[in-house]
């Protein structure tokens, strides 16, 4: 899916297009967002900027995607944007936007602040497993390349099961934040078809090796994207751990 397999994940509020220029060098994808589509999560989004929390707040979100996908049109990175909505009518719009910028389109089921729950986004879509599925059909109707962004350790989800879902609505990545259920990725791995991006404390040669000995695809780097250091530090332990660029790279095509 993107070579080589070491993707940049979204930062609410941080993760632009200038952002995932700098990661560059490092990277082969970049998740930029989250950004909010409807009302309720744009609303969400407000409270959580007035307790001083970073989002992205444009007055046409798709517009927004439009404009930071146009940005990374001359960078060598697969762009994918992270999109919060808690109702599904905006997410074939933004699906079309990222079809037609060869980005990947990501649902944000991950996101775990109370008042993006309370609207029933992000990691509430996880226990609501029908809407999420309605969420990626309606998506991938568009003819994008859909995955969704999913959280371990939420009672009462079988992540596995729930991605084997995921698959059969039509996505083609789920991109696992771990928490400390490093082995879950190899439980979803076994699971599904799907490209398994494994997110959560990805640091150093040590983490890599982990999440590939688990099956993952790729994995990707979170608070640390803005520091060259840790990616370039990633970056070669993936390119050890997974094979060579060049070689990923003819593996995927």
């Amino acid at each position: 899916m993107f070579a080589p397999p070491l993707a940049l994940a979204s930062l609410s509020g941080e993760a632009d297009a200038e952002w995932a220029r700098s990661g560059a060098d490092y990277a082969g994808a970049a998740f930029l967002g989250g950004i909010a589509l409807d009302d309720d999560s744009r609303a969400a989004a407000r409270d959580l900027v007035a307790r001083d929390r970073n989002e992205f707040l444009p007055d046409d979100p798709f517009v927004f995607i439009d404009e930071q996908l146009a940005a990374l049109e001359d960078v060598p990175i697969q762009p994918a944007f992270n999109v919060r909505s808690a109702t599904p009518e905006p997410i074939p719009d933004a699906a079309r936007v990222c079809r037609d910028r060869d980005a990947l389109l990501e649902i944000n089921a991950h996101c775990r602040q109370d008042e993006l729950c309370a609207v029933g986004c992000g990691e509430t879509l996880l226990r609501d497993a029908d809407r999420l599925r309605s969420y990626v059909e309606r998506a991938a109707e568009t003819g994008a390349t859909v995955g969704v962004k999913v959280r371990a350790e939420v009672p009462g989800v079988d992540l596995p099961a729930l991605s084997r879902g995921l698959e059969t609505a039509g996505a083609s990545f789920v991109h696992v934040d771990a928490m400390d259920s490093e082995s879950m990725v190899r439980e979803v791995v076994d699971a599904t078809e799907l490209f398994v991006i494994a997110n959560n404390g990805v640091r150093d040669e040590a983490t890599v090796r982990e999440y590939a000995d688990y099956g993952a695809d790729a994995v990707s780097v979170g608070r640390p994207s803005d520091n060259p250091v840790v990616l370039e530090r990633v970056r070669d332990a993936v390119k050890r751990q997974f094979g060579s660029e060049d070689a990923v790279r003819s593996a995927s095509q």
